[in-house]
């Protein structure tokens, strides 16, 4: 099975990479670790942790997401709602709803979700984001639970993952096929365009 470490990153897209870097580098505390671009395209990543970044494509065309409350059901085509990050403690919390409030961005109350503590605010691109404290002895990691009253009947399985379910490889890829092709990143390793 495979084994997953985190979130390489997130790809969001903005208008004004600058108002952008103000926001998550300069207010939210991620550093700015890597930057590719060229005229009429920018890619650029922030730290979150030691394993997870979110990156923005900074297109000329693009233009602010109409804001749609956190969670707030819609219909028709729709493939994002927001992104939770993680912070460790409730005094984060608290200091993160303070720095947004001071720099005149709409922030939430704190909401108790049971097992994390949650603000609420939106990035100059409008995109929806949620800060969440754990709460203290709550971990649905170790110890899932589905409260759910109508569970799908896929959902009554567990949360343990059913890989047998999925057709297995009937072979795998040989190690002298296994080639891995350039791509525009590799100048922030090797520094040639």
């Amino acid at each position: 099975m495979v084994r997953f470490t985190g979130i390489n990153h997130l790809a969001m897209a903005t208008g004004d990479m600058d108002a952008t870097i103000r926001f998550w580098r300069d207010l939210l505390g991620m550093r700015l670790v890597a930057g590719l671009g060229k005229p009429g395209y920018r890619h650029y990543f922030f730290e979150i942790t030691d394993h997870d970044m979110i990156a923005f494509f900074e297109w000329p065309d693009v233009e602010k997401t109409a804001l749609k409350d956190h969670g707030v059901p819609v219909r028709g085509p729709f493939a994002f709602d927001h992104v939770s990050f993680e912070v460790e403690s409730d005094a984060d919390l608290w200091e993160l709803k303070d720095r947004l409030a001071a720099s005149d961005i709409w922030v939430s109350e704190v909401i108790d979700h049971g097992f994390i503590h949650s603000i609420y605010a939106f990035d100059p691109n409008h995109i929806a984001i949620e800060f969440s404290a754990p709460v203290v002895g709550i971990n649905v990691r170790r110890h899932p639970v589905n409260m759910d009253r109508q569970p799908t009947e896929i959902a009554c399985e567990g949360s343990e993952p059913q890989p047998s379910l999925w057709p297995q490889p009937a072979r795998r890829t040989a190690p002298e096929d296994q080639i891995v092709y350039p791509g525009e990143g590799r100048v922030l390793r090797t520094g040639e365009e």
